[in-house]
């Protein structure tokens, strides 16, 4: 009996909200499938949002408007609107939605991915462009990658079979302690602790918290646990990188005591240079070196690994295609047992690979959303302002109309092909592009492309059991990243070039 006053209680008022409501000029917006009451078209997503938002859109038109609870939420789905948004009104998009779990996990959205659009913002991003992932930078941490990626192969050389999903996330994970931290903490006491709060920290980012959208109902969040947990693990990472920031002042006094002034190894050492001399004349305090730092492990771990996890799935997939790959990196690399990255500029099949991977499964199918500054029309459409964007980057790297056979993996569309994944062809937009566009592809890109060469050149590859490439299950996750439901298992076998 309590549990049906409970429910009838919540209906009516859903109900009175619902007649409440306010409803938009419908002959001037976007088209929209039915919504329901108070919800909108929030039951709409589904468990693989990216693939329903194509269906509908399929439907109702590349630019669609839904209402998810009481935001408005246009869902982008082609190029040519791709690149109105983020190129032609570029500036009118480029703020960012205020979401809880980005608030809580990221020092209140003060890093450079959600920090709203403005001054800060701008300095923000100068930091990170010019101080850590430049292309300067970018190489003076060859070493560090070069060596994690030794180090992975190694572990695999002892093995009849290798969780690759599991050893992949380890390389990233490793890579990106080492250049923001200064070690890593994959081995030794806390490893697996770490382990498991960088798991959390990823999938709370990736959750959907009911008060952002249907704001009288934020309650729920906390009923169920979800805001508990978000503080728990933001409070964890914060005593964490506390403890890290403080080692690495007082390693700094320790140097300057010695004489030693060149001692900046690593993101945080840049970052609390950065903060000491006021070099871009804007004062930064330890809560946003601690947000940027934070910004490495939100888009360089997960996304990273999960594009390596795919090109190998892909390629287990299709034999051809991986013996046409191991041919041009062992022709180039002759009898290396290990790819340093002086052998990579060479390898065009390789890079063909990873770009096909990216268009086919982008790691981030909705890219990181948008919202607009001020109304706009686009194709006789007025988007009023505060209406969040989300580009289907996903289904825009398989719409039919620019790509020829869109589901299928070809790498070699991309052979003789000036289209590239760096913001300027918007058919390909796995990294964004604008002025929201994301800063570390350099980064990202040495990894897979170091990575995936050295995988491919040192092993040959089959699947456990003697399962043939098209057996291989290639369900998605659900999340913010998207990555095989299931582990990727494979048995490696050492490939002894021929001296």
């Amino acid at each position: 009996m309590f549990s049906f006053i409970i429910i009838s209680v919540i209906f009516l008022i859903l109900l009175y909200k619902w007649s409440t409501m306010s409803t938009t000029n419908k002959s001037s917006s976007p088209p929209s499938p039915p919504k329901l009451p108070i919800i909108g078209n929030i039951h709409q997503l589904g468990r693989h949002p990216h693939r329903s938002l194509r269906a509908l859109a399929q439907r109702h038109g590349p630019l669609m408007l839904l209402h998810l609870g009481s935001v408005p939420v246009l869902i982008v789905s082609t190029t040519e609107l791709a690149r109105v948004i983020m190129k032609t009104h570029d500036l009118d998009f480029s703020d960012r939605p205020k979401l809880t779990a980005f608030d809580k996990l990221l020092y209140n959205s003060k890093d450079v991915s959600m920090a709203p659009y403005g001054e800060y913002w701008r300095q923000l991003r100068s930091i990170s462009v010019l101080h850590l992932l430049s292309n300067k930078m970018v190489q003076s941490f060859r070493g560090v990658r070069e060596e994690e990626t030794k180090s992975m192969l190694e572990k695999m050389e002892s093995n009849s079979c290798v969780n690759l999903s599991e050893l992949l996330m380890t390389l990233t994970n490793d890579v990106v302690c080492r250049v923001a931290l200064g070690r890593k903490y994959s081995d030794g006491e806390g490893a697996r602790n770490f382990k498991k709060l960088l798991g959390e920290f990823v999938e709370l980012l990736g959750t959907f918290f009911v008060g952002d959208y249907i704001p009288w109902l934020a309650w729920i969040s906390y009923v169920n646990g979800l805001d508990g947990r978000a503080e728990k693990v933001a409070k964890e990472f914060d005593e964490f990188l506390d403890t890290v920031v403080q080692q690495h002042i007082d390693d700094h006094g320790h140097h300057q005591s010695v004489g030693n002034e060149d001692c900046y190894k690593d993101f945080t050492d840049i970052l609390l240079h950065v903060q000491r001399q006021n070099l871009i004349g804007f004062s930064i305090d330890t809560a946003c070196i601690k947000a940027l730092i934070l910004d490495m492990f939100e888009a360089g771990t997960d996304t990273t690994a999960t594009v390596l996890e795919w090109a190998m799935t892909e390629l287990l997939r299709h034999p051809n295609i991986m013996k046409k790959l191991q041919t041009e990196v062992r022709s180039i690399a002759g009898n290396k047992t290990h790819i340093t990255e002086d052998y990579l500029e060479g390898m065009h099949y390789l890079k063909a690979v990873l770009k096909e991977t990216l268009r086919l499964h982008t790691p981030v199918p909705l890219l990181v959303p948008r919202v607009s500054r001020t109304q706009v029309k686009i194709n006789g459409y007025e988007i009023q302002a505060g209406s969040q964007v989300y580009i289907n980057a996903w289904a825009i790297g398989r719409d039919p109309s620019s790509w020829e056979k869109p589901d299928e993996f070809y790498p070699e569309r991309f052979l003789n092909s000036d289209v590239d994944y760096k913001g300027h062809n918007f058919e390909l937009v796995p990294f964004g592009a604008g002025r929201r566009g994301c800063p570390g592809i350099v980064f990202a890109m040495a990894v897979n492309e170091l990575a995936l060469a050295n995988l491919v050149h040192r092993f040959d590859w089959k699947l456990p059991g003697g399962a043939k490439g098209e057996d291989l299950d290639v369900t998605e996750s659900t999340g913010i990243t998207i990555h095989k439901k299931l582990p990727l298992l494979a048995v490696p076998t050492m490939y002894l070039p021929k001296n």
